[in-house]
């Protein structure tokens, strides 16, 4: 008889079948737990490498030959086994005179590994359906009881939690679900460097830059939080496009903010904050191919997959109109499209695609061109803007 390869999932009034199959995960992730290294069998590796190293040192880093690499693996014990192979040490393998490694990378890479399966293992308790998927509710779940773990986030109030874990659940699909199916690959989530920001709140020590560079910060979560309810003038819970046109530095244009509210999920006209977060993220990160798809669909009106000269009038007409409204002579449209068909270099010469914009690296000078005052009026003084930049730059040295 052939072996099968096919078992079909339970269906959802299967409870017995369902319950087995959630126990069934459960003791196989338990086990695959028990595999990995703990701290004291990582702390045993890390001593039988430095009573091995084999001098003399390579600058400050301790080194290991191929020969005693192998003498610790077999020391070592099971678990190790699979790092202990010819292709983990060429892997790390750099240049040195005498063939060796760094026991300190090693290291590194043992506990990066070592991480990555607790990780892995961690989020997969999570993934209901076991099909290797977050849906958006199991993400929230595993972030939620996340927060206990995490030093940087004791002084958030429990009644900000909800807030919170929108906001970091908002990151993950925006970047990581392009398509919108609503769920995310563990596999996707792993390797990108979002669980890197996350965790890095364990730091008790983070510094302020750190943290307001992280999107996952408590500084930073409140700072998108706070600017919505700023933005939320009649308290409503909800903005409006008039309140919206208020974001950042005010400069929108009113085209731009039309097509938002046409395209974007709205409750009678307004928007809730999970739909804002969509907004901030994809202003906020202009220059990455999600955030260009985010507004590329905003401003192929539409849907030809691509924008001709007639689409970038339309939007361009816009920024016209608000410099004269600020007394500013408007630039001319023409001189503008062909700096725009410069700087993409797109592959059909009449149209400009989502992968012509990604491809040129120019999509964030692009877009703010069309859509915001405030970023047309710095790509038009960027020499000047550069000449002041270099003259406090030497002014700075001479005071020095």
């Amino acid at each position: 008889t052939h072996p099968r390869f096919y078992y079909r999932l339970p269906a959802e009034d299967e409870v017995l079948l369902q319950k087995l199959r959630e126990e069934s995960r459960a003791v196989f992730l338990q086990r695959k737990s028990r595999e990995l290294l703990d701290n004291e069998e990582l702390q045993n590796l890390w001593f039988l490498l430095d009573k091995n190293q084999v001098p003399p040192t390579a600058g400050d880093e301790a080194m290991i030959s191929y020969e005693s690499f192998l003498k610790v693996g077999e020391k070592a014990g099971s678990k190790c086994k699979l790092f202990f192979t010819a292709r983990v040490y060429a892997k790390l393998l750099h240049n040195d005179p005498y063939g060796r490694i760094s026991i300190m990378q090693f290291f590194n890479y043992v506990m990066r590994k070592v991480w990555l399966h607790q990780t892995r293992i961690g989020l997969s308790l999570y993934d209901v359906a076991g099909q290797g998927y977050l849906r958006e509710s199991d993400l929230e779940n595993y972030i939620l009881e996340l927060i206990p773990t995490l030093p940087q986030l004791d002084g958030l109030e429990k009644s900000f939690y909800s807030f919170y874990v929108c906001t970091a659940v908002r990151k993950f699909f925006f970047f990581l679900d392009p398509l919108r199916t609503g769920k995310i690959k563990i596999q996707d989530i792993l390797a990108c460097s979002f669980l890197d920001d996350l965790l890095e709140l364990r730091d008790e020590e983070l510094s302020k830059e750190s943290q307001e560079s992280n999107w996952f910060s408590a500084p930073s979560a409140l700072r998108v939080y706070g600017q919505y309810l700023n933005l939320d003038k009649d308290h409503n819970g909800m903005l409006s496009k008039e309140e919206l046109s208020r974001y950042g530095t005010g400069t929108l244009t009113s085209v731009f903010l039309d097509r938002v509210y046409q395209e974007c999920l709205t409750y009678d006209g307004e928007m809730d904050y999970k739909t804002y977060l969509d907004f901030v993220l994809a202003l906020e990160n202009r220059k990455e191919p999600a955030a260009l798809q985010y507004i590329f669909k905003l401003l192929d009106m539409e849907n030809k997959g691509y924008l001709n000269v007639f689409a970038l009038n339309y939007f361009f007409r816009a920024i016209q109109e608000q410099m004269k409204i600020h007394g500013q002579e408007p630039v001319s449209f023409q001189d503008v499209k062909d700096e725009i068909f410069d700087m993409v270099k797109p592959r059909d010469p009449y149209k400009i695609t989502l992968q012509d914009l990604v491809n040129s690296g120019q999509g964030d000078t692009v877009t703010s061109i069309l859509i915001d005052l405030n970023g047309f009026w710095t790509y038009e003084n960027r020499e000047v803007l550069v000449t002041n930049d270099s003259e406090n730059t030497t002014a700075d040295l001479e005071d020095t």
